[in-house]
Parts: structure tokens; sequence; C-alpha cells
């Protein structure tokens, strides 16, 4: 076997190890922790979002997987949060992270626990606990919204909010499927919120589509934005489209 095939199934099994995923995912914190505190941070719209929170007892709240890193750093600890996170290593790196900042998570798939999960997301909001998914992951395509969270707010009636940020001087993975974003410490930054997004109970297909089309631009939008302001090159939507999300009704 050659060495790079030999090196890359190392890597592989290291990523099974419970033990790494978990030293992979302190590192993160830490570091989240750090990029949190010594940036200098314009935030816009997260006293509406919490506005809305309080008045709602909970929402559905998202987020793309390229910038999944620092926002629990923002998130408001008087509101209980579960966050879905896919069992594949990836999503497991992300649940430890999100633990450490105290958030609860719920494991789950389009091929694995994917009806559980459903139900324990149902759960959450109707005990008044918001739940947190990552629309476009475990394997994209990027920064495209998926129907699972949709489909949440439509039976329960709680809306959609979306979160993203840009770090000046930030390095952005292209070659990672999602784009990752890794900032800098000792920056800025820019956090942001959209507005929030209902599903009337008797929509029909069309209107729902619409409705995601509306918020995943307007997250687009505000991604872009933030990125320019700061001086960042524009990230493209993934365009592969790739079997992921649960589908609740399944």
């Amino acid at each position: 076997m050659p060495l790079k095939k030999k090196i890359k199934k190392f890597l592989k099994s290291l990523l099974q190890s419970p033990s790494v995923l978990n030293a992979i995912s302190t590192i993160f914190y830490h570091y989240a922790l750090l990029v949190g505190k010594t940036t200098k941070w314009e935030i816009n719209g997260k006293k509406r979002m919490d506005d809305i929170w309080e008045k709602e007892g909970c929402i559905i709240f998202i987020g793309w997987h390229g910038r999944a890193m620092m926002l629990p750093y923002f998130w408001n600890k008087k509101h209980p949060m579960n966050a879905l996170v896919s069992l594949h290593h990836d999503g497991r790196i992300i649940a430890g992270l999100l633990e450490k900042f105290g958030m609860k998570t719920i494991g789950g798939s389009s091929t694995e626990n994917s009806k559980s999960a459903a139900i324990d997301l149902m759960r959450s909001l109707k005990k008044g606990e918001a739940i947190a998914i990552i629309p476009d992951g475990p394997k994209g395509p990027s920064m495209t919204l998926g129907k699972s969270a949709l489909y949440f707010a439509q039976k329960t009636g709680k809306p959609i909010i979306g979160a993203t940020y840009s770090v000046k001087g930030s390095k952005i993975l292209h070659k990672s499927w999602d784009s990752m974003l890794l900032p800098p410490l000792f920056s800025k930054g820019i956090y942001t919120t959209t507005e929030a997004f209902y599903i009337p109970k008797n929509a029909q297909e069309e209107e729902i589509e619409k409705i995601r089309h509306n918020i995943e631009a307007q997250l687009n939008r505000l991604t872009w934005e933030a990125d320019k302001s700061l001086g960042l090159p524009p990230i493209p939507q993934g365009k592969k489209a790739k079997k992921r999300y649960i589908d609740p009704q399944s």
C-alpha cells in the first residue's frame, strides 16, 4: 500500500476514537473562547433574537456548517438549547464543542437514528427548549437550507432564526466541502442574525418552498455582506446535492 494511503487510513482510524474526537473538540472549544474574547465584535440582531426567544419560549436556531465554531459563543445560556448533530466524526467534534459550551446534543442524520432524533427534537420544542440545526450538514451542499427546520417550525408554530459571523483575516478552507472559516485572534468580527420566519400550519408546498428560499437567501446575504465588509472573498454555495437531511415523516 502506498505511504499516502497508509497515512490516510491511519488518520481515518484515529477519527474513530472517542478520546481523539474529544481532544479535537476541546482544542476547538478553547480556541473559540480565545477568538470570542479577543475579537472586537459588531453584533447585529442578537437582542431582537433574544427578545423573540423570550416571547416564544423557544426557537429553531440554524447556522451554516462552515460557520458553526463561533455560534455557541453568543448563545444566551438562560435559554435551554438542544442541538442536532451528525453521528459522523465531524458531527461528533461539533457535539463535543457544543457540550463544552453547555448545550445538550441529539445525535442523528438522514441514515442513522433519524426517527428517534426527530422525536427528541419535537419533544424539546414542546417542553419549551430551543433546538439548533445545521441545515446544510453533514455533507452538503453547503449554505443550502434543507426542509427539516421548516417541518418543525410548521408543526410547532415556533420561529426559525438564523445566525452567521465573519472575522477579518480568517483562513477559508476551500478544499473542505463547507469552506470552513478559521478565524484569527485579536481581530475584528461581525455576528448577525436573520429575522424570525414563521411557517403557517396550513401552508402548502409552494408557500413552504418560498419561505425556505427566503431564509436561505437572507442567511447567505448576511454571510456574504459580513465577509465583504471584513475583506474576505465571496464563498459560493455548494452545488453537488447529496442526501443528508432528516426526514421527520419517513
